[in-house]
């Protein structure tokens, strides 16, 4: 394999919690109804399509200023915390210095931006995908397409590295290999889970030669 792309979100920071305790908290305070499938649902979805969503769920406000100002609770969260995965740091730099990374991230630019530079990794990746950047959110394969195209590789060369059904489809159908790592709290659909080349407990079992 040439390059391995990383998800974001529950794959090296463990910040679905987060976005769900700050959406969540947004909804009932404007007026929305959180539904019981509202957290899975949202996982993986590009920010203009989460914002349609909560606003669809009752907030009264439009979509463009919800985005606003929950992406800016979000960044306040991460400058005082950013909650990263087990073994983020050593693995991303393990794999940095074998392999070309790439990241496809549903999260907006300015949080990857403020996550990478606090955990000191924006120098591992060679390019890195918000899935603002791009036409489809999750699962449509979009941003994974578009990491391997700034790479400079085919997708067939790429290993993706996913938690959640969205991110492992939307993977699956950029034509990569690809490594799951579920959260223990949120995860995949078994048939989503079902894509995967490679299951693994956690970062620390991610290795350069997992394909060969």
């Amino acid at each position: 394999m040439e390059a391995w792309v990383f998800d974001l979100d529950g794959v090296l920071v463990d910040s679905e919690p987060v976005w769900e305790e700050v959406r969540r908290a947004f909804v009932a305070g404007h007026g929305g109804t959180w539904q019981p499938d509202t957290q899975s649902r949202l996982m993986g979805m590009s920010t203009p399509e989460w914002a349609s969503y909560l606003h669809e769920l009752g907030v009264a406000l439009p979509p463009g200023e919800i985005a606003r100002q929950v992406v800016a609770r979000m960044a306040e969260r991460y400058r005082e915390h950013v909650p990263l995965m087990p073994h983020a740091q050593e693995t991303v730099r393990r794999l940095a210095g074998r392999h070309a990374l790439g990241l496809a991230s549903s999260s907006p630019r300015a949080l990857i931006d403020v996550v990478l530079d606090a955990a000191d990794l924006a120098g591992c990746f060679a390019a890195t995908v918000s899935t603002e950047e791009v036409a489809r959110g999750k699962p449509a394969p979009d941003g994974y397409l578009e990491a391997a195209s700034r790479l400079g590789v085919e997708p067939r060369s790429c290993v993706a590295v996913e938690d959640s059904s969205n991110g492992l489809r939307s993977a699956h159908t950029a034509g990569m290999r690809v490594v799951a790592v579920p959260h223990p709290r949120y995860p995949p659909a078994p048939d989503a889970l079902a894509l995967a080349s490679a299951v693994v407990r956690d970062l620390g079992s991610l290795t350069s030669d997992l394909f060969g």
